[in-house]
């Protein structure tokens, strides 16, 4: 910059970019604390981008849970407004711009961390299947998890990967754990909300759970099996960039405990409310994974030797 020139402040653009992104946090601030939370230990690039990821897949899910009904639309409708909001995110894609801010901050951030239509198509897909679909056997409910959860999982990867201190190689081990465990955050939802799914929204996502008869070993084996998914999820960690270790660390735990609450919880229970971690315990697993973090960092640095002085 030559001597007297003044910098030129945000374009239009960057301020309006900037802006939606803003939007985005207060979307992942208001709907989910335990992400919000574990967002706040990454770095501020990527804490962004992860954001602008959730508010999306909060916006179309939010479309397809009772929102748009509850506001008078019927099913056709409702299927037209996610038609329509599928069709805005890949024109933001392509151009980098849209008139909504969320899909606007989720295209900035999915150009800039190559996250493309292969990822968004099977997510609306399977929030699309909400509307019409009830039961899953256990085919449709492996394509719904993967639509709705694992491609989720594999869109926070590549925000994880762009950054400049990721760790290269290792795409494939990298990829299936991501999936993991997005699958295991989603079946944790599944029983989690399993009340006003079955109450309020008719849904019943496991193949063969039957609401009046669902019993403590059909919920032991679900339990189980979100137990192994986080299991593999872990063997992932070492492919993330040290900061994103600390945060997917962080939603690993608080989603780990969920499921102790689910195993500790009776099937009535969970037919009646929604299992959730108190905040003295967020706040006790948040020191933990910290420690944790800390202790490796420390002793993954190099030793430096000083030299001796006189004696």
């Amino acid at each position: 910059m030559e001597t007297g020139e003044v910098r030129a402040g945000p374009t239009p653009l960057e301020r309006y970019s900037t802006t939606a992104s803003s939007s985005a946090r207060v979307v992942i601030n208001c709907y989910s604390t335990s992400f919000s939370l574990a967002c706040r230990m990454l770095d501020q690039n990527s804490r962004t981008h992860i954001a602008n990821v959730y508010a999306l897949v909060r916006l179309v899910d939010e479309v397809v849970d009772g929102v748009a009904r509850e506001a008078g639309l019927s099913t056709k409708a409702t299927r037209q407004a996610l038609d329509s909001l599928e069709a805005e995110t890949e024109t933001a894609l392509q151009t980098g711009y849209s008139t909504n801010m969320v899909v606007h901050a989720f295209a900035t951030t999915a150009r800039s961390c190559g996250i493309d239509a292969a990822l968004t198509r099977p997510f609306f897909a399977s929030m699309r299947n909400d509307l019409i679909v009830s039961t899953h056997n256990a085919t449709s409910l492996d394509n719904y998890i993967f639509g709705s959860a694992e491609v989720v999982g594999l869109m926070c990867l590549r925000v994880f990967r762009a950054a400049p201190n990721a760790p290269t190689g290792n795409e494939d081990q990298a990829a299936a754990a991501a999936r993991r465990l997005g699958a295991a955050f989603q079946k944790i939802n599944f029983l989690r909300d399993l009340a006003s799914d079955t109450s309020e929204l008719g849904r019943c996502y496991f193949p063969g759970l039957v609401p009046g008869a669902f019993t403590n070993d059909h919920k032991d084996l679900l339990v189980a099996d979100i137990a192994a998914d986080l299991d593999a999820a872990a063997h992932g960690l070492v492919f993330l960039p040290p900061r994103a270790q600390l945060a997917v660390s962080l939603a690993h735990a608080l989603f780990s405990e969920l499921n102790q609450q689910l195993s500790q919880a009776g099937a009535a229970q969970l037919l009646a409310q929604r299992v959730s971690v108190a905040p003295w315990r967020k706040a006790a697993i948040l020191l933990q994974v910290v420690g944790v973090h800390m202790t490796k960092t420390l002793f993954r640095r190099p030793m430096t030797h000083e030299p001796e002085g006189p004696r």
